[in-house]
């Protein structure tokens, strides 16, 4: 069997399972590549919300990219809830240096309610440093509006978000539209100055936890696999869709749940 491309993860952990680290690593296997993981925050959290939240010190977040950036062959970087400034600095320092290879970035920012999770300035740190070394960025509706500095009411709105944040230097933006209304979940994707629609029939279901993580992490395990940006993306929202059919019926805790990564019910 030939040895499987390397992964890694810089997150946050979920202890409901359905985001997060747990969710990237799901993610990972399912696309047969090798995943590795940063833990940047323990969080205490189920399908309900987060009731607690350790942010790692940044000594050891940094001594767990040294272990594995020294021993493992890391074909592809997933970041996401880094929560601090702090952290954030330290990690786009290491893109910067070439340390992190098809780094995806989803700025984790703003919870699901529209609620901001890091203060202003790991804001600007997003934009002056991380998003710059990106090779994807995948906000959503909120993040993007967090990172531009203004509310996204519809498809044009994070058009030109996506465009704004690719002058910031990343080489491909992928705004996620799942938030806005409509019988069709369409991300906007900015390439080179050109515009792409990723579309597909929005699934009626509560069980959503954890997409926003498992669609970078996919794009991020099309990359391992040598995929191009664009045929990472357009693979990434397949499979987080037939996750989302799979999971469709489940009744796992009583917020919204989590999506079937592994393909539990056949979908995937």
């Amino acid at each position: 069997m030939m040895t499987p491309n390397v992964t890694l993860t810089i997150a946050g952990s979920d202890s409901g399972g359905g985001a997060g680290i747990q969710a990237d690593l799901r993610a990972f296997g399912a696309h047969a590549v090798f995943g590795t993981s940063v833990v940047t925050a323990v969080t205490a959290q189920n399908t309900t919300g987060v009731s607690d939240v350790h942010v790692v010190p940044k000594e050891n977040v940094e001594a767990q990219l040294i272990a594995v950036l020294e021993d493992l062959p890391v074909a592809a970087v997933k970041t996401g809830m880094l929560a601090t400034a702090e952290l954030v600095e330290l990690v786009a320092s290491y893109a910067a240096s070439g340390r992190l290879p098809n780094l995806v970035v989803d700025p984790v920012l703003v919870s699901a309610t529209g609620h901001r999770l890091l203060e202003d300035e790991a804001i600007r740190t997003y934009r002056e440093q991380l998003l710059p070394a990106a090779t994807v960025a995948t906000p959503n509706v909120h993040e993007a509006a967090a990172l531009v500095g203004r509310q996204l009411d519809d498809l044009d709105d994070i058009t030109a978000a996506a465009h704004e944040l690719a002058d910031l230097g990343t080489a491909v933006v992928v705004v996620k539209g799942g938030h806005l209304a409509g019988e069709t979940a369409v991300d906007v994707v900015v390439a080179h100055g050109d515009v792409h629609h990723l579309t597909a029939q929005r699934v009626d279901t509560e069980n959503v936890h954890g997409t926003g993580c498992t669609f970078a992490s996919a794009c991020a395990a099309g990359l391992a696999n040598g995929l191009e940006p664009l045929g990472a993306l357009d693979h990434a929202k397949s499979y987080v869709t037939r996750c989302i059919v799979g999971a469709q019926e489940w009744e796992l805790g009583s917020g919204p749940g989590p999506i079937d990564h592994l393909g539990f019910s056949g979908a995937t």
